[in-house]
Parts: C-alpha cells; sequence; structure tokens
C-alpha cells in the first residue's frame, strides 16, 4: 500500500443541547483539500502529502465531527497526480480509491469513538447480535 503515514491537525466534536424530535441522519464525507509533493528525509525518493478534511454530520444539524489531517502518499507518478489534483480538484481514480478508502477505514473509527463520547449513534452501523431461531 503506498500510503505511509497518516497525521491529525485538528479534531472537533460537538453536539447541541437536547434530544432531535426526530429521526437522525448520519452523513460522513471525506474531502481531499491539498495535494503536494514533500521530501521525506528517511526515504529515497519524494512522496505526496495529501492534505484532508473529513466531516461527520447528524442531521438535522444536532451535532458534527470535524477531522483535519494529512496522509502521506508514495507513487512513481507525483508529478502527474498533482497536475491533476491542481487542474481538476481531484485525485486519478486508483490514487482516489486508495485514499478514500484509507481515510473511511481510520476517520470513521476515530469519529466512532468520539461520538460515543457525547453519547451520539455512531456514523457506521454496528454489527448486531441476534438470538437463534429454533
Amino acid at each position: 500500500m503506498p500510503i505511509i503515514g497518516m497525521n491529525f491537525k485538528s479534531i472537533e466534536a460537538k453536539k447541541e443541547s437536547g434530544a432531535p424530535r426526530q429521526e437522525v441522519k448520519v452523513n460522513s464525507t471525506p474531502m481531499i483539500t491539498n495535494v503536494k509533493e514533500v521530501n521525506v528525509p528517511t526515504l529515497t525518493k519524494k512522496a505526496l502529502s495529501v492534505d484532508f478534511e473529513f466531516m461527520t454530520r447528524y442531521d438535522p444539524g444536532f451535532a458534527s465531527i470535524s477531522i483535519h489531517g494529512s496522509l502521506m502518499y508514495l507513487s512513481d507518478k507525483n508529478k502527474a497526480i498533482v497536475d491533476e489534483f491542481q487542474k481538476n480538484k481531484k485525485l486519478p481514480e486508483k490514487e482516489s480509491l486508495e485514499v478514500l478508502n484509507y481515510l473511511f477505514r481510520h476517520c470513521l473509527l476515530k469519529a466512532s469513538l468520539l461520538a460515543d463520547d457525547l453519547q451520539l449513534p455512531p456514523p457506521m452501523p454496528m454489527p448486531k447480535i441476534t438470538p437463534k431461531k429454533k
């Protein structure tokens, strides 16, 4: 996997007072905000720094979790990836799938812990154990 690391720059979780009076809908959205080539002293080649924002919203607007950070991505096509992002504000499909899947896995876990601390529903379905049918 070409993702060699990730760090969080800021995490914010907030909940309005009072319980919602209707069904709660949870929506999580990752967004890539910047891509740039960087030197990594321990590697012999350059890597890409991919800045991201991961938002989880609880509608109707009573809570949100915001995670900002960056990840390091190794590729042999750094210039093409940076050019594509600067032109269209998106990564090429292969790289986009790798980055977004990585963000969903790691950020949803972090958001789930924060949601539990705020007594919010988890941002992803949790498995349920049911009795065996006789």
